[in-house]
């Protein structure tokens, strides 16, 4: 890899007339050259298409067509990646500010990560911050981290493409959470940028999913880290996450 490893950005979108454009806006005004920029659509039918061509400029490659859902969608971004390293932006969520990826890439200064991760800021819909997320990433962050929980938004984690794999759509709201935890485990030299990344638009699959989101996050924990230790560890994860809500009166 040369001092311009090429980002790979990948927005999954559906029907997104209304949070795509200020998504392809946080990519197009990035100051560091070298980015691919994918935009996969799920044949939507509401104008976005129209919006994707008329912003071709600002796009490397873009598909649309029906998927068999989010992750699946994912994986066919994945499979068109040519760069260095992948990074997810989806419809409605943002890079963080114009100079970020060079800021980024400069502090890696030719000591390429295998994973690179920040902070996250929550956003409306009308791109009004609401504040930072419950779980925030930790200074050095491992594969057992996610013990705790998914401390690092997957809007804020880059992946170098020679450990990126495909998403197991098997789970259809927590695939995020397995496909981090995988790229942990097979990193090598993780780096905390110190930076927020994103801006992520509060709401989303998951979300809108939250207990059956929750069950498959639980199932992927008892697989990695076993049945009794997980359980265990949801406890303390129940009683932060019961506090929090109570006080902030969200999730």
């Amino acid at each position: 890899m040369n001092n311009n490893p090429v980002i790979s950005i990948v927005t999954i979108v559906y029907n997104g007339i209304d949070t795509l454009q200020k998504t392809i806006d946080s990519i197009a005004c990035q100051s560091y050259p070298h980015i691919e920029y994918i935009v996969i659509d799920g044949a939507s039918n509401d104008g976005t298409v129209s919006l994707i061509e008329a912003n071709q400029s600002s796009i490397s490659k873009w598909i649309s067509e029906p998927d068999g859902g989010l992750y699946d969608a994912m994986n066919k971004g994945l499979n068109l990646t040519t760069g260095d390293y992948v990074w997810f932006i989806n419809s409605g969520d943002e890079i963080y500010a114009s100079d970020t990826v060079q800021s980024m890439v400069d502090a890696w200064g030719g000591n390429w990560p295998d994973v690179a991760y920040g902070d996250t800021l929550l956003i409306d819909i009308n791109g009004n911050e609401i504040g930072e997320r419950r779980l925030q990433p930790p200074a050095n962050l491992t594969w057992k981290s996610f013990k705790n929980g998914m401390l690092v938004s997957h809007q804020s984690i880059l992946v170098s493409t020679k450990i990126a794999s495909q998403y197991n759509t098997s789970y259809r709201f927590s695939a995020d959470f397995e496909w981090c935890l995988r790229a942990l485990k097979d990193a090598k030299y993780v780096q905390n940028t110190n930076m927020v990344l994103s801006r992520f638009l509060e709401g989303g699959l998951t979300k809108q999913n939250i207990v059956p989101g929750l069950k498959e996050r639980f199932d992927i924990m008892r697989r990695y880290f076993g049945l009794i230790p997980t359980s265990l560890r949801h406890v303390p994860i129940s009683l932060r996450f019961s506090w929090y809500v109570i006080k902030n009166k969200r999730f």
